[in-house]
């Protein structure tokens, strides 16, 4: 495959970002704080430990009902989450039970891959960043290894080398469906980049290269919010349109989408080194953090800030991650470069104090009033994997270095 490097020129994505309207200056009390954050990732646990009861070889439905989340195969696109949380769970705590069950699903993960089990699609990060490059990292097992670079060649064959995008979902062959990127793309390319460091196959660098700065340049607005999707020509590589999917309209800002671009910047940054992407990943931070309601969890979509609209937990959860991320790679001379790390902390003191599941509490989730799919009236007001998942490695990343799986 011929990658056409068309996006190399990163000048042409703005970076300013707007001012932040009030400044976080309420900074992590390294009493209360961690005794907080440690009683939330011990209960985090025990709920885990419901889970690992509840789903046995199988996994949770990406999101709850009725705050219980079903059971179903290695089939969706989320199943990682839950393979996720079980090695933060092992890192957290050092419990042998965590890491077993983990590589157990390992195996699960590479009959997945091999057998082509629902992996036409770019979520192929999400299912073996957290499933099995972490297994690999953490435990060196092979099986793992051999089953996320084949899930990375697998992502590589969905590279568009004319529109220069990793396609999100659909026949490629199709033209009614080609040439659609989306803003959930940022943390399904750290996969490409492990694998080639891994193999020493550049074009899977090149493909990921391309395609972020194509992301940079077409799905960040002038104002610093994001689109969900970005469609391309296909075969002439022409941009054409900016669309939602799951936000409240195609001009206003998904708040999951903010977090993603929030997180995949500067996480895309550790293998592409281009510093405008950590400036911005600060001007979504800025644009993200200026439309918090007033208890700084995020509504569903940034359209809204009023207490009558559904919160969405867990994009709130994801921007906690891409914050503390961000602030690791931030100049130390920038401006807001402390109301980021700030901004993190209050957030999770929200959502430990007043969106938490507590131990008594029905179902497995740990966090409440996530949003899965507004639009499809889909996992409104419920738990959803991923938010558990990133609201834990937030926790985790406040309580000791970590070495991300993505």
């Amino acid at each position: 495959m011929t990658i056409h490097q068309q996006s190399a020129d990163s000048s042409s994505y703005s970076i300013e970002r707007e001012s932040l309207s009030r400044a976080f200056d309420r900074e992590f009390d390294p009493a209360g704080d961690r005794e907080l954050i440690r009683g939330a990732i011990d209960t985090a646990l025990g709920r885990i430990d419901a889970g690992l009861e509840a789903f046995g070889d199988q996994y949770p439905e990406p999101s709850s009902v009725d705050s219980v989340y079903a059971t179903i195969d290695n089939v969706e696109w989320t199943n990682g989450f839950w393979t996720g949380l079980l090695w933060l769970a092992y890192e957290a705590s050092g419990e042998e039970k965590y890491r077993s069950a983990a590589l157990k699903q390992v195996e699960s993960f590479s009959a997945r891959i091999f057998e082509r089990v629902n992996v036409d699609h770019h979520d192929l990060g999400f299912l073996y960043s957290l499933s099995c490059v972490s297994a690999y990292k953490l435990t060196g097992s092979r099986l793992a290894r051999e089953a996320a670079l084949e899930a990375a060649n697998l992502l590589y064959k969905r590279y568009l080398p004319n529109a220069g995008i990793i396609q999100a979902w659909g026949d490629l062959n199709d033209p009614e469906q080609a040439g659609r990127m989306i803003i959930d793309c940022n943390l399904n390319l750290p996969l490409l980049y492990w694998a080639a460091a891994e193999t020493g196959n550049t074009d899977l660098k090149l493909a990921a290269d391309t395609h972020i700065e194509n992301a940079a340049r077409y799905i960040v607005r002038a104002d610093g919010s994001t689109h969900h999707t970005f469609h391309m020509d296909p075969v002439t590589g022409a941009p054409k349109y900016g669309s939602t999917h799951q936000g409240f309209s195609d001009e206003s800002c998904w708040s999951r989408g903010q977090g993603w671009g929030i997180a995949g910047f500067p996480l895309v940054y550790r293998y592409y080194h281009n510093p405008r992407l950590v400036q911005l990943s600060a001007r979504l931070a800025n644009y993200f953090l200026n439309r918090l309601p007033a208890d700084d969890v995020c509504c569903w979509d940034l359209v809204f800030r009023e207490p009558s609209h559904e919160r969405d937990t867990s994009a709130a959860a994801i921007a906690v991650c891409g914050l503390l991320e961000l602030n690791k790679t931030l100049p130390l001379a920038d401006p807001d470069i402390g109301n980021y790390r700030n901004a993190a902390v209050e957030i999770t003191r929200s959502l430990i104090r007043n969106y938490a599941c507590g131990a008594s509490d029905a179902g497995t989730g740990l966090l409440k009033e996530g949003v899965y799919h507004m639009p499809n009236n889909v996992g409104v007001g419920e738990s959803c994997i991923w938010g558990d998942y990133f609201y834990l490695e937030a926790l985790v990343r406040l309580t000791q270095t970590w070495d991300p799986y993505w």
